[in-house]
């Protein structure tokens, strides 16, 4: 593993951890050369999961991209970080039992605001006005309300 600080390759592994529920190992590491610790995590390669976007196009599934809209999202919100790596990690193993090898975005995004609507009424307003694309006012009151009448 070569060092983020200094590039060197040789490394000692000082812990090892099982992580996100014992799907991955994480390891504590600390750079032979300069000192330097930091922290790696191990996971089973698995077939390429791909997404079918709106426009057709496929791409590789990342689990950075789901993180990173349900971060903005939830940003400035009270819900907290192992809140929302849980909510990930829920998705992507719903995602990765199901026997497909690709699955739309679209579906991607109803896993998403089904759980971001539990978790919190704001961060789901605004997950929802960037994936059903939201034109006008209007749209933004209907969610509103619709989150409104379910409580």
């Amino acid at each position: 593993m070569r060092c983020p600080k200094c590039g060197h390759q040789d490394d000692k592994v000082l812990d090892s951890r099982a992580a996100r529920e014992g799907v991955a190992i994480r390891r504590r590491r600390a750079c032979l050369a300069c000192g330097n610790r930091f922290t790696t995590f191990e996971e089973i390669v698995k077939d390429a999961l791909r997404v079918i976007k709106r426009d057709g196009r496929h791409e590789e599934f990342s689990r950075l991209k789901l993180m990173s809209g349900i971060l903005r999202a939830c940003e400035k919100r009270p819900v907290s970080p192992v809140a929302i790596e849980a909510l990930v990690d829920e998705i992507v193993e719903e995602i990765e039992q199901a026997e497909e090898s690709e699955i739309s975005s679209q579906a991607i995004g109803e896993k998403v605001m089904q759980r971001l609507e539990k978790l919190d009424d704001v961060a789901y307003v605004r997950f929802a006005s960037v994936y059903r694309r939201f034109a006008d006012v209007n749209q933004f009151i209907n969610a509103i309300s619709e989150v409104v009448r379910k409580q």
